[in-house]
């Protein structure tokens, strides 16, 4: 485990030369919310989710944090968050590598990670997220996170998502177990109200949880699959 966190740091650092070598790179900065909207499931659930990221840096190189979470709104509970903090540099025209740690805070136990990843744009123009966690336990997982906005209008646009979870080990602790944990799928329909900074939706959200994952979720008394209906916005500043 330790080797895996040194190697993290030894990228942090070859970034942090790279940003140096570049004084006369202009500063950018950004915050945006991709989700803020509140959920009502078939099985009467009700949550409020977010999704955002906010990054400081050059072109060469960004400093990037990444927050998810859900917030029970019947249990009044928070449910789960996470927080990820990574560097961000090009590799390509397209994609960026980048590197950091993530922590968790489920129901049980938190958890750390190291991460390594990239992100950018594939082929017709899909976003890619795409990361390979190390958790302080020394277990191995990945995340595959792709999103398409289809323009039916100049504001009016139509986003199919899709976020896929894999491990290779068992963490009982947290509800996780070996293979494919579970998938989320979303359409959203938003429209562009100032210029993509406010871009109010609705849609639909299917969650899945397969395998000895959706076993320990029983075991648990939570549900292992629901639909949802979604309406939010997404903000940008």
């Amino acid at each position: 485990m330790k080797t895996v966190f040194t190697a993290i740091a030894a990228i942090s650092v070859a970034f942090a030369v790279s940003a140096q070598a570049q004084e006369t790179d202009l500063i950018f900065y950004g915050v945006q919310l991709e989700e803020l909207e509140y959920r009502q499931g078939d099985t009467d659930q009700n949550l409020l989710v977010w999704d955002g990221d906010a990054f400081v840096g050059t072109d060469e190189i960004k400093l990037r944090w990444l927050g998810e979470g859900e917030y029970d709104l019947d249990g009044d509970k928070l449910e789960k968050i996470e927080n990820r903090l990574v560097l961000q540099k090009p590799i390509s025209d397209f994609f960026d590598l980048k590197a950091g740690v993530r922590l968790d805070s489920p129901e049980g136990t938190d958890r750390w990670f190291g991460i390594v990843g990239v992100a950018g744009l594939a082929p017709q123009w899909i976003e890619v997220d795409a990361d390979l966690f190390v958790s302080e336990t020394g277990d191995v997982s990945a995340r595959l996170d792709a999103e398409y906005e289809l323009r039916i209008t100049n504001r009016l646009i139509l986003t199919p998502s899709a976020e896929i979870d894999v491990a290779f080990a068992d963490d009982r602790e947290i509800g996780i177990a070996s293979g494919l944990n579970s998938i989320e799928v979303g359409l959203r329909l938003n429209y562009d109200v100032l210029d993509r900074a406010i871009s109010p939706y609705v849609g639909v959200v299917y969650e899945r949880k397969f395998g000895r994952t959706a076993d320990f979720a029983r075991d648990e008394g939570e549900d292992t699959s629901a639909w949802f209906g979604v309406i939010g916005t997404k903000l940008m500043f």
